[in-house]
């Protein structure tokens, strides 16, 4: 079908029309995953709910900006994507499902998430990236079983300091804010194994030498005048990390510094947590 006339169709609310959006899906899928990406849907056609056993539903790429009621019938789901829509507030029948474990809301128009984001307890990864996010919404530090947060490409100066309560989060993704110092709440939480800051506006790093689970520090394109310290093994991706050695004054003298670790790259797409 040619996304022209997906197009027409997805403003037609007969139901012929939205079963030829949903090409005759009519009964539950036996893999139980629901893809309809990039239909150019402005409407979730409501027959979809009906699949109560439904686990994984994607409605990534489309221009959506709200969502029926009757999606709270699907108590089953555990991924759900919503990214790359019209979204300027997150429809509250989202946080009616309580299963989810996987939430995509990168690129879409919201300013803030509703406090009754809380609800779902079982969220394990969540992406927020390249929304209109002044500053983390308080309610994310109330998931309690976060593992990883993708919260880059927004207008962050600052993150809260009950994000050291996700004693759970093992990757942050903070690149393309607009970072003036490194996170102090980041350096008291010493489970972190990922930290992303790429492209902020940080001019000076501490010590993150003290972090026992760190893995991972990504640090490039900042403005910054010296490489973060990190304990032996830690990878570094940023200045001075590996082939131009750092400068550090001693008395007067210049002192070249390098690291024989090789940076580990970020991924360069987003995928399931196992």
């Amino acid at each position: 079908m040619g996304n022209s006339l997906k197009a027409i169709l997805a403003f037609v609310p007969s139901n012929k029309c939205q079963k030829y959006l949903l090409e005759d899906l009519e009964e539950m899928p036996v893999d139980k995953m629901v893809d309809l990406s990039g239909r150019q849907m402005r409407r979730l056609p409501v027959h979809i709910c009906s699949f109560r056993e439904l686990v994984k539903l994607y409605l990534s790429d489309n221009n959506l900006n709200h969502l029926p009621p009757e999606l709270e019938q699907l108590q089953n789901l555990q991924i759900l994507a919503l990214d790359f829509n019209n979204f300027k507030a997150l429809p509250l029948v989202v946080c009616t499902l309580k299963q989810l474990c996987i939430l995509y809301l990168g690129n879409n128009k919201l300013c803030s998430l509703p406090l009754e984001l809380r609800l779902l307890q079982n969220l394990k990864t969540l992406w927020i990236e390249s929304n209109c996010l002044q500053y983390l919404p308080e309610v994310v530090c109330e998931l309690s079983l976060l593992k990883t947060l993708h919260a880059g490409s927004n207008a962050l100066r600052t993150l809260p300091p009950q994000l050291q309560s996700l004693q759970e989060l093992r990757t942050i993704w903070l690149s393309g804010n607009l970072l003036a110092e490194f996170p102090p709440v980041l350096l008291d939480m010493p489970f972190l194994e990922v930290i992303d800051v790429d492209r902020n506006s940080i001019q000076f790093f501490p010590s993150l030498a003290h972090l026992p689970g760190l893995k991972l520090v990504i640090y490039d394109h900042n403005p910054c005048r010296n490489a973060p310290k990190v304990a032996k093994g830690v990878r570094r991706v940023g200045r001075w990390s590996e082939e131009t050695p750092e400068p550090r004054k001693r008395s007067g003298a210049v002192i070249e510094i390098t690291l024989d670790e090789k940076p580990l790259l970020p991924p360069a797409a987003k995928s399931e947590p196992e």
